[in-house]
C-alpha cells in the first residue's frame, strides 16, 4: 500500500494512518539534550478511546510536544491498555521497526505477511515494516485488557524486505540484570532490527541491581514499564524515564517489583531539523 492508497494519508515515515484518525505528529525538532533528563510519567500525553487508554512518551497521533518528539533513533514508547475483545483494525507502517512487549494479557497479530501469533509476557515481537506492511493486533481475551507497551526504533535503512521475528526471554533471563532483547545483530538471541541499537529489559527487587556502560558515542533512555527503582541516584516509578547522556554508565538498583527498558543508543548532534 503506498501513498496513494484509498481512505489513507501518509504523515510521516513509519506509519499509514486512516483517514478518520486524523493523526498529525508534526516536524522533527530535536533539541539540546540534558546531560540527565527526567520525564514523569503524568508528563506524558494521554488518549481515551474508550476500548484503548494509551500513554505517549514521545510526540504521536493528536498528541504533539516539540520538546518530545524522539530521543536519537527512539521515535514512539505507547504504553497501551486495549480491553477485551478489541483491537487495532487492519492499518499500514513503512520505514519503522517496530517492537511490542506484552507487559499482561495476550495480544493476537495477523500481518500481510502471513504471520499469526499470541503474544504474551516474556514475548518480544519485531516488526520491520520496511517498504510497506499492513497488519491488525487484537485482545483475545473475553474477560481480561492486555497491557503492553510498543516501541518504534527509527531504521538507517529505507525499503527493505518486511520482515517479522518473535522470541521469548523468560522471567529469570531478566531478574537482577539487563538481559538484551534486541540488536543490530542479533546478539545473545536477541531479535535483529535495522539500527545501531540495543534494547535490554530487566526486573529488579531488593538488594538486586545492575550496572550498564555507557560508550563515549552513544546515549542511553530508560523507561521504567512498573514498579519502581532507582537509575544514577533518581527515584523512577512506573511510566517514568530517565534520558542519559555523556555519561559512563547507568545504574539501577533499590527495585520494588520493576520491570525496565534500556535503549543504548547512537548519539545524534544536538540540533536536527
Amino acid at each position: 500500500m503506498g501513498e496513494g492508497a484509498p481512505g489513507h494519508k501518509i504523515y510521516r515515515p513509519g506509519v499509514l494512518f486512516p483517514l478518520a484518525a486524523g493523526a498529525y505528529l508534526g516536524p522533527i525538532e530535536t533539541k539540546e539534550l540534558a546531560m540527565l533528563n527526567i520525564r514523569r510519567s503524568d508528563e506524558r500525553g494521554y488518549a481515551d478511546h474508550g476500548w484503548l487508554k494509551s500513554f505517549h512518551t514521545f510526540s504521536f497521533a493528536d498528541y504533539y510536544d516539540p520538546k518530545h518528539v524522539e530521543f536519537g533513533a527512539l521515535r514512539v514508547i505507547n504504553e497501551d491498555r486495549v480491553a477485551a475483545g478489541a483491537g487495532f483494525g487492519t492499518h499500514g507502517h513503512r520505514d519503522m521497526e517496530i517492537i511490542s512487549y506484552v507487559l499482561d494479557g495476550e495480544l493476537a497479530h495477523k500481518d500481510s505477511m502471513g504471520t499469526g501469533e499470541t503474544i504474551r509476557p516474556g514475548d518480544v515481537q519485531r516488526m520491520s515494516a520496511g517498504r510497506g506492511v499492513t497488519h491488525s493486533e487484537f485482545n483475545p481475551s473475553r474477560d481480561k485488557p492486555v497491557h503492553f507497551l510498543q516501541i518504534w526504533i527509527q531504521p538507517d535503512q529505507r525499503g527493505v524486505q518486511p520482515s517479522y521475528e518473535q522470541k521469548h526471554f523468560a522471567a529469570d533471563q531478566k531478574r537482577g540484570k539487563l538481559r538484551l532483547i534486541a540488536s543490530r545483530d542479533g546478539a545473545d538471541g536477541s531479535v535483529s532490527i535495522h539500527q545501531d541499537a540495543k534494547v535490554y529489559a530487566g526486573l529488579f527487587d531488593g538488594a538486586e541491581q545492575a550496572d550498564l556502560s555507557v560508550g563515549a558515542d552513544r546515549q542511553v533512555y530508560l523507561h521504567v514499564a512498573r514498579g519502581s527503582l532507582v537509575a544514577n541516584d533518581n527515584v523512577l516509578n512506573a511510566g517514568d524515564a530517565l534520558a542519559l547522556t555523556d555519561v559512563a554508565t547507568l545504574s539501577l538498583s533499590k527495585g520494588q517489583g520493576a520491570e525496565v527498558i534500556v535503549f543504548d543508543l547512537q548519539k545524534v548532534p544536538a540540533t536536527r531539523q
